[in-house]
């Protein structure tokens, strides 16, 4: 029986949760639901199907010390630290590379610290069920079923039916579409035939390093480099040297809308990918008012707000459908419905010189 692995996503810098999410304390770090942070969250997931050490966290080097002071279970050789961002194909192949040397039959699932999943018991299910299918050769992704026509995902639209593995429908993928705009996505959802990609998959080791020599031969001969020099004393000098040298490239582009014999697993695990104030918004409960409050805060016809402090008191009155975030050195204060523009701050900001903000 193969190995099963897990292999955590971690490198992001969230910049659309500024100005909580820091260059020196990214999303991941950061406790945006309930007492736990977004990492701890993602390795809660696992650890009751999976032993802490088959547990694999890619992050930017910088963060490796704070992360892994956050999962102390998880053993410290099991952070593999990116020298930079080269987009998420880089950071599965070098992923793959170092199960490669540990477990050459691992089957790994890639998955990310910044996901908030409801129905945790269906998502460890789901996870077993393709574990079962990346056994028999597949290359399986989870597809979100659409609550909405959102704009901020890519969509797979599934074919037939090929299986059913413990309950759960197994569809051969179609094509993978890049972010529609409003019409497309409202006749995407309409169709049924459309998952909201989550970014999440389950394959064989080999399998996915065969697609990267396939699919993208420059950065499969780059990191054989990386992998002919791992466990030697010259690891972290062939890695600095050779990283530059990969093409940033997210593996969706990369290797999945050009795969063959994809499977899809359509799932509802109350899925939300936190990537700005909006979604945090989404995911939490809100009051009678309709606002969603983290911190000490006194509102007057307040409605619809998120509302994001500390000890000091945040006063509103008359306010709605905005965002008010409150940190020692900055306070953003945001239409609701602007949330993606965050991020704009924070290029202005670095425009400007202003990094100490960042």
């Amino acid at each position: 029986m193969r190995n099963y692995y897990a292999v955590i996503m971690a490198g992001g810098s969230g910049t659309r949760l500024w100005p909580l999410s820091r260059h020196h304390l990214p999303k991941q770090a950061l406790q945006l639901i309930g007492e736990r942070t977004m990492l701890q969250h993602a390795v809660d997931r696992l650890l009751p199907i999976l032993p802490a050490e088959r547990v694999l966290i890619v992050t930017a080097a910088e963060y490796v010390p704070t992360l892994s002071a956050q999962v102390p279970d998880i053993p410290r050789q099991n952070f593999i630290a990116e020298p930079a961002a080269r987009g998420t194909a880089g950071a599965v192949g070098l992923a793959a590379v170092h199960l490669q040397r540990r477990d050459p039959e691992a089957v790994m699932a890639v998955l990310t610290a910044d996901h908030f999943i409801r129905a945790v018991d269906v998502f460890q299910r789901v996870l077993q069920a393709a574990y079962q299918l990346a056994c028999q050769g597949h290359m399986v992704t989870l597809g979100i079923y659409p609550s909405c026509p959102a704009t901020g995902f890519g969509y797979i639209r599934r074919g037939d039916q090929i299986a059913k593995v413990d309950g759960f429908d197994v569809y051969a993928v179609e094509a993978f579409v890049e972010k529609p705009d409003a019409r497309r996505a409202t006749e995407f959802v309409a169709s049924g035939r459309y998952s909201w990609n989550s970014g999440m998959f389950i394959w064989q080791v080999s399998r996915i390093l065969r697609e990267f020599a396939q699919h993208m031969p420059d950065v499969y001969a780059l990191l054989q480099r990386i992998a002919a020099a791992l466990g030697t004393s010259d690891a972290a000098q062939v890695l600095e040297a050779v990283w530059p040298q990969i093409r940033r490239e997210t593996i969706d582009y990369g290797i999945m809308e050009k795969a063959r014999g994809v499977v899809v697993i359509p799932v509802d695990i109350g899925w939300s990918d936190i990537g700005d104030w909006e979604a945090l918004y989404g995911v939490h409960t809100t009051c009678a008012d309709g606002n969603v409050v983290l911190g000490n805060h006194l509102g007057i016809a307040t409605k619809g707000c998120l509302i994001r402090g500390g000890d000091k008191l945040i006063v509103t009155v008359g306010l709605e459908n905005t965002i008010v975030v409150d940190t020692a050195d900055a306070i953003l204060i945001c239409a609701r419905d602007r949330a993606q523009d965050v991020k704009v701050v924070v290029e202005q900001l670095q425009a400007n010189g202003m990094t100490n903000l960042l």
